[in-house]
């Protein structure tokens, strides 16, 4: 089995919107193996987004992900679980999302677009480890 990690970001958790996109997930035959609503503290974000550092939307970035309570999760899937939760969240962009994709159907902004997944096997390594490190 391959494990991916995903955020469901602050504004998917204030819309009411957890239940729809775990459904999304489990519809793919992707399974959850671990979940923790959690409010992610800066030094836990700045560590998750470090490869953003200096960028200029980096001080929004941290602003958005630590505003509230997101849920944090573990998938598991059959190989390259990855690429399978990338391609079910569709664009960064909710305006060139694909409809069908979570972003596509239900984002409404590029700056809240509800969901964050990892972009590789070693970044879902890396991931789970800050999040989730008795996986690790």
């Amino acid at each position: 089995m391959d494990r991916t990690f995903v955020i469901v970001k602050p504004d998917a958790v204030e819309r009411r919107l957890i239940g729809e996109i775990i459904a999304r997930l489990e519809k793919k035959q992707l399974r959850v193996v671990a979940a923790e609503l959690r409010q992610i503290d800066n030094a836990t974000a700045e560590r998750h987004y470090a490869e953003h550092a200096g960028k200029p939307f980096y001080g929004d970035l941290i602003s958005f992900i630590t505003r509230s309570p997101a849920l944090l999760l573990v998938i598991e899937g059959e190989g390259d679980t990855w690429k399978v939760v990338r391609n079910l969240m569709g664009a960064t962009n909710p305006k060139e999302a694909a409809p069908g994709t979570i972003r596509g159907d239900l984002a409404i902004e590029m700056s809240e677009n509800l969901i964050h997944g990892s972009d590789s096997a070693e970044s879902a390594e890396r991931e789970i480890g800050i999040f989730f490190p008795e996986f690790g």
